[in-house]
């Protein structure tokens, strides 16, 4: 297998079992938590495995570096060997847990594993460099932050009480991995505004837990067994065996790699450009979300009337027929575990799977010839793909194995993009705005910057546009002031 391939199977294992059991133990803390840090772990292992391998295959032209001032590779420096030593170097430092099963798949990795050589020397440089370059990044914790009580403020799932925050500062603190600008998008529908009203009445028939279902007053338009199906494939939310979106992603790029008969040259870039515009996403959508600070629909639903909440400013005798104080979503699944299925610890608004969809999958797009601009339906992706939330073997939280679903996409990776958007409806964890707007029956409207999608797309094109296709430069764009 290429090694870049080879590498980017053993990073995406990494995650995998970053979010898994380890027998006889219950399921540890990730040392890679969240889409933040799971998104930044991607990005430095896929940077300097492209650095690593431009460097010894010494072709500037076509395979600028992406650290400046990076030596040149010693003469006759193998390009595997340079890759093995900078993949291992980086998943250990990251993953230090998992430093066996580095070892293991670097023994079988067919690269001497006694000696000094050229490449084993030029990879491990590459690595500690770009170790240090992101040494600075902050961190998920959430010490020092709290929540606001107003109407429309993000606050932890109602059902899950003690859940806390994910990385509120984690966005503004970190430096950007390869885009030009720190981009940002519109705000969110305020409350009452005609589009929210219409998101809440979307979100509460179309994301309910299946037990409440009887519930939903008979003009909401209820889910239905595709948008279930649909629900469930997105997700990766960090269950056991599946881990994170970055790793969804990532495997979604590998077939078309792999279809498309990549060499490793192509492969190198590819798998830079994809996990470094994910890289800025994890950092630029958390950004987003904590100057927003949106309400989930668990709480925006209980809440919609003003008698109800911690603020609530008017008091009533009879609560707004939209406002459903017993409302639960069908919820993020728990996949793998007992756990109850949950509404993710951090502000709605923008969605970080709409965004980490769309500048991945977009930045295959621009890769293949796409142009940039683009909003249609392609043809970049011909095959079907299975989510590991649904390959028979993925059980429930009740234990029951969900059947293997092999999904095709006739309107290529756009088809993904707007799916994964909606996905999040589906579950009842995000409002329709926190993907994209939505125009005349109920399609995306991506004249508006509003939403992950767009935000999603602009790192994509930035990224592409500054590297001019090639490869990633490394971001100007420091922590937000």
């Amino acid at each position: 297998m290429a090694h870049i391939l080879y590498w980017n199977a053993v990073a995406l294992e990494a995650n995998r079992r970053d979010f898994s059991n380890v027998p006889g133990t219950e399921k540890p803390s990730p040392e890679q938590g969240g889409p933040t840090l799971s998104s930044r772990a991607l990005a430095i292992v896929h940077l300097a495995m492209y650095d690593a391998h431009a460097g010894a295959v010494g072709t500037p032209a076509t395979l600028p570096p992406y650290l400046p001032g990076l030596p040149a590779a010693g003469a006759g420096a193998s390009p595997a060997e340079a890759v093995a030593y900078a993949a291992h170097a980086t998943l250990t430092a990251l993953f230090p847990r998992q430093k066996a099963f580095f070892d293991e798949r670097l023994q079988a990795s067919g690269v001497s594993v006694s000696g000094a050589s050229a490449g084993k020397d030029f990879g491990l440089l590459v690595a500690h460099a770009i170790l240090k370059d992101r040494g600075a990044d902050p961190s998920a914790a959430a010490v020092g932050y709290s929540a606001a009580n107003a109407p429309g403020r993000h606050r932890p799932d109602p059902a899950n009480p003690t859940q806390g925050f994910h990385a509120p500062f984690y966005g503004a603190g970190s430096k950007c991995f390869a885009v030009s600008l720190r981009h940002a998008i519109l705000p969110p529908y305020s409350l009452g505004h005609t589009e929210y009203e219409r998101a809440l009445k979307q979100v509460r028939g179309k994301g309910i837990a299946p037990e409440l279902m009887g519930t939903v007053p008979g003009a909401y338009a209820k889910r239905n067994v595709d948008e279930t199906l649909i629900g469930l494939y997105w997700a990766y939310d960090g269950p056991r065996e599946l881990g994170t979106p970055p790793r969804l992603y990532n495997q979604i790029v590998r077939e078309i790699a792999i279809q498309r008969g990549n060499n490793v040259d192509d492969n190198a870039r590819l798998f830079a450009l994809v996990n470094a515009a994910m890289g800025d996403a994890g950092i630029l959508a958390w950004d987003q979300k904590y100057i927003h600070d949106f309400w989930r629909p668990v709480v925006g639903i209980r809440e919609h009337d003003g008698s109800m909440g911690p603020a609530a400013p008017t008091p009533t005798h009879n609560i707004d027929n939209d406002c459903d104080p017993l409302w639960l979503p069908l919820g993020a699944p728990a996949s793998n575990s007992k756990d109850a299925n949950f509404t993710p610890p951090f502000p709605a608004y923008p969605s970080g799977h709409a965004t980490f969809g769309a500048a991945s999958l977009h930045m295959v797009r621009l890769f293949y010839g796409v142009p940039a601009g683009d909003r249609n339906a392609d043809t970049t992706f011909t095959g079907s793909f299975v989510s590991e939330e649904l390959n028979g073997a993925t059980r429930d939280n009740n234990g029951v194995v969900r059947p293997r679903h092999v999904r095709m996409f006739p309107r290529g990776l756009w088809q993904m993009i707007e799916e994964n958007g909606f996905s999040r409806v589906y579950l009842g964890v995000h409002w329709f705005f926190d993907a994209f707007a939505l125009g005349t029956n109920n399609k995306p409207d991506l004249t508006q910057d509003i939403g992950g999608v767009p935000l999603g797309l602009k790192i994509a094109e930035d990224i592409f546009a500054v590297g001019s296709g090639k490869a990633p430069k490394k971001s100007p764009v420091g922590p937000r002031p």
